[in-house]
């Protein structure tokens, strides 16, 4: 069985994006990392692969939910996920998702987001979003992805901060999506993905044989222009 290692985090800054000015203030990491990401405003911050600043300001009745869910499930194999939730004010607490995985079911009770997908199963379920509810206020963990495979290779989970400014700190205001690439070289990224969503903050690449990966990320925007090339960064699989 082979497993996946993540070395150095990822971490650059995007580039130019609108019209011709550059975007800057986002961020891609692998979230096995303790890592600080330059531009991401307080209170949004992957650590380690903890997610924190998810708890909702001091004083405040507000539920609280934590937690990193596995990126990852091979198939006809049991995948579980239950968040850690408190409520300062001692209410009972139900658990919603959004766009759950369809081999998926939610505990709205615990929280456990539970299931065992099939080879039809194979692929990447993505904005996935799991919240917690007092009955008046609601909080949630950042959106995750789930990646179903056939076999145990690697996966790389990358996560980032949408690019709110261009350079010259205009608004960024035709953001349209991303483009991620990675090869087995650092000068030789030749597999791309094309990610059409804005919103999307974090993407799951899959399948990767053993050996050492290499990824960056750019920014496009409306009119198709594209940002430079992050920091290209690695991650080992074995």
């Amino acid at each position: 069985m082979q497993k996946l290692c993540l070395l150095g985090a990822l971490l650059a800054a995007l580039g130019a994006c609108s019209g011709g000015s550059s975007a800057s203030g986002t961020a891609v990491s692998t979230p096995a990392n303790s890592i600080a990401l330059q531009g991401v405003p307080p209170g949004a911050v992957t650590v380690g692969g903890q997610t924190t600043g998810n708890s909702p300001p001091s004083g405040s009745a507000a539920p609280s939910i934590d937690g990193t869910p596995a990126g990852a499930v091979i198939v006809e194999r049991a995948y579980s996920f239950t968040p850690t939730a408190a409520d300062t004010g001692g209410g009972a607490l139900t658990f919603s998702v959004q766009n759950a995985p369809s081999w998926a079911t939610l505990n709205s009770g615990t929280g456990e987001l539970s299931g065992t997908p099939t080879v039809a199963d194979v692929g990447t379920f993505s904005k996935i979003i799991l919240s917690v509810s007092d009955g008046t206020r609601s909080a949630s963990l950042p959106q995750f992805s789930i990646a179903v495979t056939e076999s145990a290779q690697g996966n790389a989970t990358l996560t980032w901060m949408p690019p709110t400014q261009n350079t010259d700190g205009t608004a960024l205001t035709n953001l349209a999506g991303y483009r991620i690439y990675y090869g087995s070289r650092a000068n030789a990224l030749t597999q791309t993905i094309q990610i059409d969503n804005p919103g999307t903050t974090d993407y799951v690449v899959g399948n990767l044989t053993p050996g050492t990966w290499y990824f960056a990320i750019t920014a496009v925007s409306s009119t198709h222009a594209e940002s430079a090339e992050s920091t290209v960064e690695n991650t080992a699989v074995m």
